[in-house]
């Protein structure tokens, strides 16, 4: 007796990216928005889902601030526009940074505070979603 197996459809599968930043560089966080835009551009062509987290942690941290993101204008477009793609902010780097300034650091609107970037990503990878590092 032989038994055939249907291949999984791709198309019916979600997608899930992580990108990472952690760096205070404005050259990689405007990396990241492009690999973020061009991988949801990919998708959406192709008729395919995909769900993209940015975690910033680190000097990364910067680019969610909302009084000096080098990149606050784009994020905003993002969150307006790209309701798949979402931002995580990491409670360690804004604890630290809040000490080193004497000030609670402001995030843009619609960031999410998760207590450690790193671990996030950890969960993230543990539930099978791609980790890059533009």
């Amino acid at each position: 007796m032989s038994t055939t197996i249907a291949p999984v459809s791709r198309a019916a599968e979600l997608h899930r990216l992580a990108l990472q930043i952690s760096d205070d560089d404005p050259a990689k966080m405007r990396a990241v928005l492009d690999v973020a835009a061009n991988v949801s551009r990919h998708y959406s062509a192709r008729g395919e889902e995909v769900e993209i987290v940015v975690v910033a942690f680190n000097g990364g941290i910067e680019m969610l601030l909302a009084d000096r993101s080098p990149v606050k204008e784009r994020i905003a477009n993002f969150i307006k526009s790209m309701p798949n793609v979402t931002f995580k902010a990491c409670g360690n780097s804004l604890e630290t940074l809040a000490a080193k300034e004497g000030r609670q650091p402001p995030l843009m609107p619609d960031v999410e505070v998760v207590e450690a970037g790193v671990a996030a990503l950890v969960d993230l990878a543990e539930k099978r979603w791609t980790i890059v590092r533009p």
